[in-house]
């Protein structure tokens, strides 16, 4: 059991899980906003993204320990920490600055990690480049909802927002 990588692949499922539990204010304002018919009802967002974070870091754990080279390890590691990184952004987009809009805009990128997450696991591992897919899967899902949030509601910014 490589210990080391292990407490990596638990501090990113963990980690982004708890961030993004505390990052997300259910104000006043983000229960005023108009959402789409599809939104799922809150209860639901909290066991999904520990399902698919912890499939992530289980993934994350697959590609450090199987890696070939220290190439191929590297690669793993800088994928998911940019993932990380964009992961951990959306949130406070989206909830502190009040700012669907550009959440959304992020939310690409956040698109793009998770899908370069399966390409770059893919020669490691197969297994842990599939673990991925819900993760894809969810965050095309949650891109989709914030669009209808920013179309339904935009545009945002405006002094109203800042009172």
């Amino acid at each position: 059991m490589d210990y080391t990588a292990l407490t990596f692949a638990i501090l990113y499922g963990l980690g982004l899980n708890i961030a993004g539990g505390l990052l997300t204010d259910l104000s006043e304002w983000y229960h005023n906003l108009d959402k789409p018919w599809f939104q799922p009802p809150g209860w639901a967002f909290g066991p999904a993204w520990t399902i698919i974070l912890g499939l992530a870091g289980w993934a994350l754990y697959i590609g450090l320990t199987e890696a070939d080279s220290a190439g191929q390890y590297y690669a793993v590691a800088a994928a998911f920490s940019v993932n990380a990184v964009l992961h951990f952004l959306w949130s406070p987009l989206f909830f502190k600055f009040k700012r669907p809009d550009w959440s959304f805009y992020e939310n690409w990128l956040l698109i793009a990690s998770c899908i370069a997450l399966a390409f770059i696991l893919e020669p490691v591992s197969s297994f842990a480049a599939w673990l991925i897919l819900p993760y894809i899967i969810w965050t095309c899902f949650a891109q989709a909802i914030n669009y209808e949030v920013v179309r339904l509601n935009g545009p945002f910014g405006g002094r109203a927002e800042e009172a």
